[in-house]
């Protein structure tokens, strides 16, 4: 089983980091605003706002205001601001030991998918793929918030990841299987491939989502994936939305699955709300979850954080 972090309560602190791209500064003190107005205490890595083009800062500073963060014992939780990309270049500069010496809550989605996989493989740290403080504003849909606040704040075990009323999960292999589920974002994911920070398949429940990527982009990531034998060692595949994704050549998303992954034979839901689309359910990368595809359930099977 992978380490719990300490629950986030009323008046924690939470550490912010820039670990990919930049965020305007007016966004982000506005969501701060919103965190503060929370009950929340925060406190600032060096390179929050900083701004040095694709990335917000060199590597080095991003990975150092990240593992500040995990030995500061105040922090209590670590939000990056979003995702954009660069957030694999953290990972030489991290420790991953003391990262595991000092667990803590860590949410984001987008490219921030590869850290809270790597921490999870490298650490055995549950991490959660859920709301980045670009997401803390008063118009955040209350799904995401409960979605989030779910699984960083309360013990509640087991508990059933549910769509909005209106957007119903859809399973189209049946089957039942219980692991460890991990994933995210498709394209940060199929970068990993031939790296030390490869993502390890091997006997889990496989979540993947994208944003603004033609069908012919979606193709080649899943025949990256397929190749690397990535499905192949999985024991489920759960598959979130492809949010504003482009149909090429008469081919939909929908149809990639179809043709892809239904052949594949494992247990295969799909539509579920997560990621980049307007509603968010929370993922506990590393936790134990049961995929039963006949009942079309998915069930978080343990508590995401420790008392």
């Amino acid at each position: 089983m992978s380490i719990k972090p300490p629950r986030l309560q009323s008046e924690d602190t939470i550490g912010l980091v820039t670990l990919g791209s930049p965020l305007d500064a007016n966004i982000t003190n506005s969501r701060i605003e919103t965190l503060q107005n929370m009950g929340f205490n925060i406190a600032y890595g060096r390179h929050v706002y900083s701004w040095q083009g694709i990335a917000a800062a060199p590597a080095e500073q991003r990975a150092e205001d990240l593992m500040n963060m995990f030995r500061d014992p105040n922090v209590k939780m670590i939000l990056p601001t979003r995702g954009g990309t660069s957030v694999q270049t953290i990972f030489p500069y991290l420790d991953f030991d003391e990262i595991k010496a000092n667990p803590k809550i860590i949410s984001g989605y987008s490219d921030i998918t590869v850290l809270l996989n790597a921490l999870y493989q490298f650490s055995d740290l549950t991490t959660f793929h859920s709301l980045m403080l670009i997401d803390f504003r008063p118009d955040t849909p209350t799904y995401n918030f409960n979605q989030f606040f779910a699984v960083t704040s309360t013990l509640t075990s087991p508990r059933v990841i549910e769509n909005p009323p209106d957007m119903p999960q859809v399973s189209l292999v049946p089957g039942n299987v219980t692991g460890p589920i991990i994933g995210g974002n498709l394209a940060s994911l199929v970068n990993t491939l031939g790296t030390p920070y490869e993502i390890d398949t091997v006997g889990k429940i496989l979540f993947l989502e994208e944003i603004n990527a033609p069908t012919t982009m979606i193709f080649r990531y899943f025949t990256q994936l397929l190749m690397a034998g990535k499905f192949d060692d999985c024991i489920g595949i759960v598959m979130g939305e492809c949010s504003n994704c482009l149909v090429s050549y008469g081919t939909s998303y929908e149809d990639l699955i179809n043709e892809w992954l239904v052949p594949l034979g494992k247990p295969l839901m799909t539509n579920l709300a997560t990621g980049h689309g307007f509603y968010k359910a929370a993922i506990p990368i590393g936790a134990t979850v049961n995929l039963n595809t006949t009942e079309n359930t998915l069930t978080v099977m343990e508590p995401t954080v420790s008392p």
